[in-house]
C-alpha cells in the first residue's frame, strides 16, 4: 500500500510538471507565486522603430511589474499570423494580446474607424481626450465585447505624412487612377476622388512600390518611413496626412484570458499598455525631426505639401463618407454623434489655444542685430 502511494504521487507530480497551457499559470494556480506565459502578436514588422519595438518594453516592463509573473512573447507580423489577422486571432485565442489598428477591421465592424482615426478628424491629444473623458472608451469596449476582446489604446503616430509617391500631385487630375496603399476611411475617401486604394500590411508595402504594385503609399511618418527604406522606391514626399490626422493603435487583450488573471496582473496589464501609449507618442515625435532632416539632406528626398484645392476635394468627401459611415447601423450612429460633438467642442477651444498660440510661433521676425540668431552661440 505504501508502494502504491508513492507511485501514485510521482505519476500525479508528472502530470502535473507537464502540463502546460498558453494562458493558464505554472507552476502553482491560484498562488503569488504562480507564472503566467502569453502570447502578443502584432500587425508589424517586430523591430520596426516605435510601432515594432514598442510591444517588447511593454512585455518588458509588465514582466519587471509583476515580478516575473506575466512572462510575454512578442510576435511580429508574420511570425505567428499575418499582420491583418491580429484582431481574429486574439479573439480565437490563439494569442491572448494583439497590438494593431482598429482601421484594419472596418469589415467586420463598421465603426471601428472611429477609433483609430477619422480623415481631417481628432488629432493625437485629441483622441486620447476622447477616449479617456469623452466617452470614446465606454463605446468601443461595448463594440468589442461580442469578439470576446478587450481594446485599450496602446499608442499615437500623432499627425502622420500623406505619404510617397512616384509622380508629382499638382491636381486632382494627377490622382486619377493612382495605386495607392492606403487603408480605412481615408482609402475611401482616395476611391472616391479617383484613386484606386490598396490594403497591404507594412511588410509587403516596399516590395510592391519597388516593382510597381503600387504607384504610392502612406505609412506614417519620417522615422518609421526612413527605417521602412521608402526613399529608395519613391521620389516625393507629401503632407499633410489628412487621412490619419491622429491614429491610435490598439492593445487587444482575449477577455477570457485576461478575466481569469488575478486582479492585480490585470491591472498591471492595462497599466503596461498606458505606458506604451505615451511611449509610443513621444518616441516618434522626438525621432521625426532628425529622420526628416536626413531624408531631405542626405536623401535628397523631394518635400511637397498637397496644394489646396485637392486638400479642400479630400476634407468634402471626407465629410461625406464619415457622414453615410454613420448611418449603417445604430451603433456606428452613436459612435459617430459621440465622436463629432466631442471634436465640435475640442476645435471651438482649439482654435484660441493650440492653433492660435502655433500660428503666433511661426510669425515672422527679425532679431535685433546685436543677438546671435543661435542662442548657444552668445559666450557667457
Amino acid at each position: 500500500m505504501r508502494t502504491f502511494s508513492l507511485l501514485l504521487m510521482l505519476v500525479l507530480m508528472g502530470a502535473c510538471s507537464e502540463q502546460t497551457s498558453s494562458t493558464g499559470p505554472s507552476p502553482n494556480p491560484g498562488s503569488d507565486e504562480a507564472v503566467y506565459e502569453w502570447k502578443l502578436i502584432t500587425s508589424w514588422p517586430k523591430n520596426l522603430p516605435a510601432l515594432g519595438t514598442s510591444p517588447q518594453h511593454f512585455a518588458d516592463i509588465v514582466g519587471k511589474m509583476s515580478n516575473g509573473r506575466m512572462q510575454i512573447r512578442v510576435y511580429g507580423a508574420n511570425e505567428l499570423v499575418g499582420g491583418l489577422e491580429v484582431f481574429d486571432a486574439v479573439s480565437q485565442g490563439v494569442a491572448e494580446i494583439g497590438h494593431t489598428a482598429a482601421y484594419y477591421w472596418q469589415g467586420k465592424i463598421p465603426g471601428a474607424p472611429f477609433f483609430a482615426t477619422i480623415p481631417f478628424g481628432l488629432t493625437a491629444t485629441e483622441m486620447n481626450a476622447w477616449l479617456a473623458f469623452g466617452g470614446g472608451n465606454e463605446l468601443w469596449q461595448e463594440t468589442y465585447a461580442p469578439f470576446n476582446l478587450i481594446p485599450v489604446r496602446g499608442g499615437n503616430s500623432g499627425t502622420q505624412m500623406f505619404g510617397w509617391f512616384n509622380k508629382e500631385i499638382n491636381s486632382l487630375a494627377d490622382l486619377q487612377g493612382l495605386k495607392m496603399r492606403i487603408p480605412g476611411l481615408g482609402g475611401e475617401v482616395f476611391r472616391r476622388a479617383g484613386g484606386t486604394p490598396v490594403t497591404m500590411q507594412a511588410s509587403e508595402v516596399f516590395t510592391a512600390l519597388q516593382t510597381g504594385a503600387l504607384d504610392a503609399t502612406e505609412f506614417v511618418s519620417p522615422y518609421n518611413d526612413l527605417a521602412a527604406g521608402y526613399h529608395t522606391v519613391a521620389d516625393y514626399y507629401y503632407y499633410p496626412g489628412w487621412h490619419e490626422p491622429g491614429s491610435t493603435l490598439e492593445t487587444l487583450f482575449n477577455k477570457s484570458a485576461m478575466e481569469s488573471l488575478p486582479a492585480d496582473l490585470q491591472e498591471i496589464l492595462y497599466a503596461g499598455a498606458e505606458a506604451m501609449n505615451q511611449l509610443l507618442m513621444d518616441e516618434l515625435t522626438a525621432k521625426n525631426n532628425e529622420a526628416l532632416r536626413v531624408l531631405l539632406e542626405e536623401h535628397g528626398v523631394e518635400l511637397r505639401k498637397l496644394p489646396d484645392e485637392v486638400l479642400i476635394e479630400l476634407r468634402r468627401i471626407s465629410d461625406e463618407v464619415v457622414r453615410e459611415l454613420s448611418q449603417v447601423d445604430a451603433l456606428t450612429l452613436r459612435i459617430y454623434e459621440s465622436y463629432k460633438n466631442f471634436q465640435d467642442g475640442v476645435q471651438n477651444y482649439h482654435r484660441i489655444s493650440e492653433e492660435a498660440y502655433i500660428e503666433a510661433r511661426n510669425l515672422p521676425y527679425k532679431l535685433p542685430k546685436n543677438l546671435p540668431e543661435n542662442p548657444s552661440a552668445n559666450p557667457r
